[in-house]
């Protein structure tokens, strides 16, 4: 355990605490886009008092990753000096524009969204909740960006050292950006629905606020549609990307090692077992689709992938790794299909009516155990991403050995342990709270406050 193991468990840890907390603020404050626009259309009293609710939930994600999140980018400095010193001239202005450009405008609309309702018109709040939802994906859009330049990096000449040249247009677009952020930001919505839907079901469940929990219900579920075969899709293509630009990653993630003839197409692996001594599986079951691999990674049941050995073994990151994490994550994924079209399925038979609604235990139940699925095939899905590049800091540029402060391994230790117990507490104090919000319920009783237009503040 030297310091640049206990580095990089570090940032792991890091990244995996915070990474949960935009995957709730991104979704929900789109969720409150689409619940105020239905109540201003409808004047439905029930959508604004969805929208206020989930603002409890959404106030605490916010709270808690942006202090996770600064967290991160003092790492750059902190523990990761080398690679700030050579590319944090360029580096630095993408996590720059990230603060000043989308975390400045969320700060910016949030007082007028918390403390707008009533003192405004309806128009401004809309337009305010509109900003805040805007600022949080512009965000995400920011983070993915600058992750995307380091898996393929483009636009920076760096010389012996030092970056020489940069074309912030190439470096910007580089070829994993706008799959990797469309991927996550689907990501957000879909761990957001299935998380705001297995309260709901906690709720009916419990036969708490029924009717009104199931309005929220549908509307995850009318999101779903959409979201869950989408993100699917997305994933296709960002794995199809990875074989493009990172045929090493996707050998470690097939926990493939010889690359199979010209057209017979490479089989896909289940479950697998590396030995990286013996530079082959010592244990395997296969998908009895013969190319199934070569189709699912190129599209072709005959393409040629590539395999680890055609690789350096010091080019070779982790297999076990990104192997099952892919797998999980995928599985998840389908899971999260299923669970779409059985809830699409009861809506349609009728069984999501009010009356009908406490009769299906099992239903409730599944949705209520599957509110963490999507949270858990995002971690999956970053832990395939970033273990999968190893042992690159930079793709193909600046290994991670290089990238890493000059620390002592008792230096990185105390900084660990102090995160982990300091997340530990966040991460119970969200629980305790989340729990004092759900015990309370919904507010169906106060005010509703009076829509003003625009014309009524001149």
């Amino acid at each position: 355990m030297d310091s640049l193991f206990l580095s990089r468990l570090q940032f792991a840890v890091t990244t995996a605490f915070h990474m949960l907390w935009p995957l709730l603020s991104i979704g929900l404050s789109f969720m409150m886009v689409i619940l105020e626009i239905l109540w201003l259309k409808t004047k439905n009293e029930v959508y604004y008092r969805h929208e206020r609710f989930w603002l409890k939930i959404f106030l605490l994600t916010f709270g808690i990753g942006v202090a996770s999140g600064l967290v991160l980018e003092f790492e750059f400095g902190t523990n990761w000096a080398g690679f700030s010193q050579v590319v944090g001239g360029f580096f630095g202005n993408i996590l720059g524009f990230e603060g000043s450009m989308a975390f400045a405008l969320e700060a910016a609309f949030l007082a007028l969204f918390i403390f707008g309702w009533g003192k405004i018109s309806n128009r401004a709040h809309l337009v305010s909740t509109i900003m805040v939802a805007f600022g949080a994906s512009l965000s995400a859009w920011w983070i993915m960006d600058a992750n995307s330049w380091m898996q393929t990096p483009t636009g920076v000449k760096i010389v012996n050292g030092s970056i020489v040249s940069i074309n912030y247009l190439q470096a910007i677009l580089n070829p994993f950006a706008t799959i990797s952020f469309w991927h996550m930001w689907i990501a957000c919505i879909e761990t957001t629905i299935f998380f705001v839907a297995g309260i709901s079901a906690y709720y009916i469940l419990k036969n708490q606020n029924t009717e009104f929990f199931l309005k929220i219900f549908k509307i995850s579920v009318i999101i779903a549609i959409f979201a869950t075969p989408l993100q699917v899709y997305l994933g296709d293509l960002s794995g199809k990307a990875v074989g493009d630009y990172q045929p090493a990653t996707l050998a470690a993630m097939e926990s493939h090692w010889n690359t199979n003839p010209a057209g017979t197409g490479a089989t896909w692996h289940l479950i697998a077992i590396p030995d990286r001594t013996k530079e082959m599986n010592s244990f395997v079951i296969n998908m009895p689709i013969p190319g199934l691999m070569s189709f699912l990674d190129t599209g072709s049941f005959t393409a040629q992938v590539k395999g680890l050995k055609d690789f350096p073994p010091e080019d070779r990151g982790p297999i076990i790794l990104p192997f099952y994490s892919f797998r999980l994550m995928v599985l998840i994924g389908f899971i999260m299909v299923f669970m779409m079209l059985w809830a699409l399925w009861y809506w349609v038979k009728g069984y999501l009516k009010y009356e009908n609604a406490s009769k299906r235990k099992w239903f409730w139940k599944i949705w209520y155990w599957g509110f963490p699925l999507g949270f858990i095939a995002t971690e999956l899905g970053w832990i395939t991403r970033e273990v999968g590049r190893q042992p690159w800091i930079i793709y193909g540029i600046m290994r991670t050995s290089e990238g890493v402060s000059n620390l002592t391994t008792f230096q990185v230790m105390v900084t660990l342990t102090a995160f982990i117990a300091t997340y530990v507490l966040l991460f119970a104090l969200f629980v305790v709270f989340v729990r004092k919000i759900i015990k309370t319920g919904p507010d169906l009783k106060s005010p509703i406050p009076k829509l003003k237009e625009a014309k009524e503040n001149a």
